[in-house]
């Protein structure tokens, strides 16, 4: 197995053990991350009715600027999403990094959500 497919097959098995402990519901859904090389994608979950409430990207950022795979891309999407999910009326979720680890973009996105109004 190369080196690329086998970090991948790590973070599956990460992203299933946080999300065997995590699960959104319509009190307080689920804050779910996702990062590839070049953008950041964010969704809140109610896994319960299986919908996604709200979701927010660098794709669709506006400020995220032509760098979009910084810190400071991913703390534009982190103020984006706490501003969708304010206007839908939540305030809680719960944080799943996805079998990320928790520093750079992601810490820097979990930040800007919460300066923007949501708790986890």
């Amino acid at each position: 197995m190369d080196k690329q497919k086998s970090k991948v097959v790590r973070r599956d098995r990460r992203c299933t053990g946080i999300r065997k402990r995590i699960t959104g519901t319509p009190s307080r859904p689920r804050l779910a991350v996702f990062k590839s090389l070049k953008h950041i994608y964010v969704q809140i979950i109610d896994d319960l009715a299986g919908k996604t409430l709200c979701a927010a990207s660098t794709r669709d950022a506006e400020g995220a600027g032509d760098r979009t795979g910084n810190k400071g891309a991913a703390a534009v999407v982190g103020k984006a999403i706490a501003k969708k999910a304010t206007a839908a009326g939540i305030k809680d979720v719960a944080f799943d990094r996805g079998g990320f680890r928790y520093h750079g973009r992601v810490k820097a996105l979990a930040d800007a959500a919460r300066e923007g109004g949501l708790k986890f």
